[in-house]
């Protein structure tokens, strides 16, 4: 038994009684944190390990306990140990929002509706001790793109000329992310993120994967719900959605003053676009640096979504040409060499 795993079982007969803690492992995330079940008298819980330095519970235990005080459906922090990095949370239970959305509209159309209650729940809890979505943060995510994404996956030496267009698009992502109005922003706000718990009546949304919460922009969490990495949906199918979203904010009252539909539209494509650079850098970064696989297959999915992004803004037109010209052809040669490169022989680790 490895010295952390022992130390978290000590601190779980301390905090539960058990004797002799019986944990199974649960699928985690792209962290370094590691999940598992335990089974009391009280029913199931779930227990983080999230190892300093690399991981802090904190911005996780304050969020959760925030929102669950007010009203949204996150994990109940049950016990924690900051420092060891250790958290007894309520059990959401398995089942992602993911594989019912895979049936269809008719059946993704009302979980979307409760997705979309819930995120405008968030959008109303305070923002003013959460870190700012600014500048720096914005900039450092679409770098992963030029490093991982370019460089060390599809092996491209840019140009200059390509690396001042980057600096351009990225200059122009940023700053109009940054005009946006600002809210309580999830950050990771999609199907996988999105548990349904056993209830009495229809199914219940529980959302996980918080800690990472920022004040940002209004469209990003949305972005994220309707233009997920792990699904595509119809521009048409997708927009309706989009639009549902809109009314229920002006129906409540949530509308910022003075702020259009036409400028919302604009924002929930540039901000997806930002995202999307963001995230194919990020699932390249996970297999070179952290060896978890599991994300490659996605690539394809979330570079469509890009492209979508930037479909019918000039100021994006070069960009999206020398995507579709240049990086689509190199990133799906990449795409069918997967089997090969996740191979055992290639001494891969799933």
């Amino acid at each position: 038994m490895e010295p952390r795993y022992q130390q978290l079982c000590q601190w779980l007969t301390q905090e539960t009684g058990l004797p002799h803690p019986e944990l199974t492992s649960v699928a985690g995330d792209a962290s370094f944190r590691r999940y598992y079940r335990l089974q009391t008298e009280q029913g199931a819980r779930i227990v983080m390990d999230a190892p300093p330095p690399q991981e802090d519970c904190t911005p996780f235990v304050t969020i959760a306990r925030q929102w669950f005080h007010s009203g949204i459906p996150v994990p109940e922090v049950l016990a924690e140990d900051l420092e060891q990095g250790f958290l007894l949370l309520e059990d959401f239970g398995d089942r992602q929002l993911l594989p019912l959305l895979n049936k269809g509209k008719q059946v993704a159309g009302p979980l979307y509706r409760q997705a979309i209650h819930e995120l405008l729940q968030i959008q109303q809890t305070d923002s003013s001790t959460l870190p700012q979505y600014n500048t720096a943060l914005l900039m450092q995510e679409l770098e992963l793109f030029r490093e991982w994404f370019c460089s060390r996956w599809l092996g491209i030496t840019l140009s200059q000329q390509e690396h001042t267009m980057l600096d351009e698009v990225f200059q122009l992502l940023t700053r109009e992310a940054l005009q946006q109005p600002a809210v309580t922003v999830h950050r990771d706000y999609h199907s996988r993120n999105l548990m349904l718990q056993k209830t009495s009546g229809s199914p219940a949304l529980g959302i996980i994967d918080f800690q990472d919460a920022v004040k940002g922009p209004i469209t990003y969490d949305l972005l994220s719900l309707l233009r997920d990495a792990y699904i595509q949906w119809p521009r048409e199918q997708e927009h309706l959605w989009r639009d549902e979203f809109w009314q229920q904010m002006n129906q409540n009252g949530l509308c910022p003053e003075n702020y259009q539909q036409a400028q919302f539209n604009r924002d929930f494509d540039l901000i997806g676009a930002q995202r999307h650079i963001k995230v194919v850098g990020i699932f390249v970064r996970l297999w070179l640096r952290d060896q978890k696989s599991g994300y490659l297959p996605d690539i394809p999915r979330t570079f469509s979504h890009l492209l979508s992004d930037c479909q019918g803004y000039d100021e994006l037109n070069t960009f999206r040409l020398w995507l579709e010209n240049k990086i689509q052809p190199l990133m799906e040669e990449k795409h069918r060499q997967l089997p090969e490169i996740l191979s055992p022989a290639s001494g891969a680790t799933f």
